[in-house]
């Protein structure tokens, strides 16, 4: 079985963050010793750090859901949670991070670079950190926040300095295996090579990566043979060497053709048109090999190729080939601009912008929008009423009360944050403290029927409608009803709270 995975779907999920705790403090003499309810702990992200020791993505393979752990939860007596543990996990050189849709997310490059994909949730506060001169025992805490879950592709591209192309059993194998420390499988048979390969040579003081990819056929880029699905990997190389098989078996093939039907493919899937090219005529130690690159190196030549004829089984010429690929990797490296320290971007916000948007949608809903909005929606307990005027009050103080009215939103409109829907009714006036977990501004509401008392009464009048139409069908009244005299019902299934 092979051990070479370079594509792989994780499925993360970082951890929750924890619950905040409403509590207050009781000892003897003091019964009410003021909040002392701990904060939640922040959930585990999940990071990809390159690992230079890791070659391949197999690990992820066999294990794909990944997930952090959650933050916990606050206690009285303002202990806070623990925080969950972050999650680092060691990617390959060059590991492309992207969505399921094919939009890059990350790039590693370089032993050591780090990419967050995936975020914990924060932590939610106890009510001793939410305690104020107004509210000065809080009767509720903020939930955790949820951590990202998301689905991401991990695509390897190996980070080589020289890449082999050619068809199969040109001996690109045999090659890489006599020029460097690399033991690949070698056999006489089309598509020895399933996986690419990695070797390191060392040409007087240059060193370099030379990367050997599985045997490409006419049609590879377009799915045939095993070259699309690895051609990723001399993406990133600097050089790239056609190894023509001077002593091919079948009679219809020539190294022109072979050269031709490769550069076909590589024009095909793209982006390899800047790079150098270097010809290398292979197995000139058979007598016919020899004979046939001795006619087809002047037409390599004319056509503007550096061409060495080798051997790798008696290595000759691969000395000369050698100096002449470090050549050519040095002067792309010292063409390279100077790689400069990552900048830390700070962009403040803007004067004007308030951090959310509202938009009316086509159902007369007015659809808020931004991430600080929503995360206080995640962080909302909706059971406890308190909490519900909390949210209000932030609500109305970052100006989302003014922009609505703004919009013309009236009293009862339905409004949506992020997966809630309710109803709004404009703030009425500071809080008044009261029992734990009440907003007195929330009982003059309880008079107006909540959303599911106007989901029953609506089903009630549909059925009580229907039965008037079907008794005066029966009694002659009516001939017939069509589909477009029904009234028809209009349900609140995202209706949950009034305030």
């Amino acid at each position: 079985m092979t051990t070479f995975v370079d594509r792989v779907v994780l499925h993360l999920q970082a951890g929750d963050g924890g619950h905040g705790c409403a509590s207050v403090h009781r000892e003897k003499f003091k019964p009410l010793g003021g909040p002392d309810g701990g904060n939640g702990g922040h959930g585990g992200s999940i990071t990809l750090v390159v690992d230079p020791q890791q070659h391949t993505l197999l690990d992820f393979h066999f294990h794909p859901h990944i997930k952090a752990n959650s933050g916990g939860g606050g206690a009285g007596s303002n202990r806070d949670g623990a925080t969950g543990r972050d999650l680092i996990l060691k990617v390959p050189d060059g590991t492309v991070v992207q969505t399921e849709d094919g939009e890059v997310l990350a790039d590693l490059i370089g032993a050591g670079t780090e990419f967050t994909v995936a975020r914990g949730g924060r932590g939610g506060r106890g009510n001793a950190s939410l305690a104020n001169a107004r509210r000065k025992v809080p009767g509720f805490a903020e939930l955790g926040e949820p951590g990202d879950q998301l689905d991401v592709v991990l695509e390897l591209k190996s980070v080589a300095d020289v890449g082999l192309v050619g068809f199969p059993s040109a001996g690109k194998s045999s090659l890489i295996s006599v020029m460097s420390a690399a033991k690949p499988k070698i056999a006489d048979y089309p598509f020895t090579t399933l996986v690419p390969n990695l070797g390191v040579v060392q040409a007087g003081d240059e060193t370099y990566t030379i990367a050997d990819v599985p045997g490409l056929i006419p049609g590879a880029a377009t799915g045939k043979g095993l070259g699309m699905q690895f051609l990723r990997h001399i993406e990133r190389t600097s050089v790239l060497v056609h190894v023509l098989d001077a002593a091919a078996p079948e009679i219809e093939r020539d190294p022109l053709a072979d050269l031709d039907a490769i550069e076909a493919e590589l024009s095909a899937y793209g982006g390899l048109e800047d790079r150098p090219r270097l010809v290398v005529l292979n197995k000139v130690d058979i007598p016919d090999g020899r004979d046939l690159a001795e006619m087809v190196r002047p037409d390599l030549e004319a056509r503007g190729y550096q061409v060495f004829e080798i051997s790798a089984i008696t290595r000759e010429g691969l000395r000369e080939f050698s100096f002449a690929l470090a050549k050519l990797v040095a002067e792309y490296r010292a063409a390279k601009p100077v790689e400069e320290a990552t900048r830390i971007v700070i962009r403040p916000r803007a004067v004007d912008d308030t951090g959310f948007t509202i938009e009316q949608d086509e159902d007369g809903v007015f659809v808020i929008r931004g991430t600080q909005v929503e995360r206080w929606i995640k962080q909302t307990n909706f059971d406890n009423d308190e909490a519900i005027g909390y949210l209000a009050d932030r609500l109305d103080r970052i100006g989302v009360e003014s922009e609505l009215a703004k919009k013309g939103a009236q009293a009862g409109d339905p409004v949506r944050i992020g997966t809630r829907e309710f109803d709004w009714h404009p703030n009425a006036g500071e809080y008044v403290s009261g029992p734990r977990g009440t907003d007195s501004r929330l009982e003059e509401l309880d008079t107006r029927p909540s959303a599911a008392q106007r989901l029953a009464a609506r089903k009630a009048r549909r059925i009580r409608n229907d039965d008037e139409i079907q008794h005066m069908a029966a009694d002659g009244t009516v001939s017939t009803v069509s589909n477009s005299q029904l009234p028809v019902l209009v349900t609140d299934e995202d209706d949950d709270i009034e305030g």
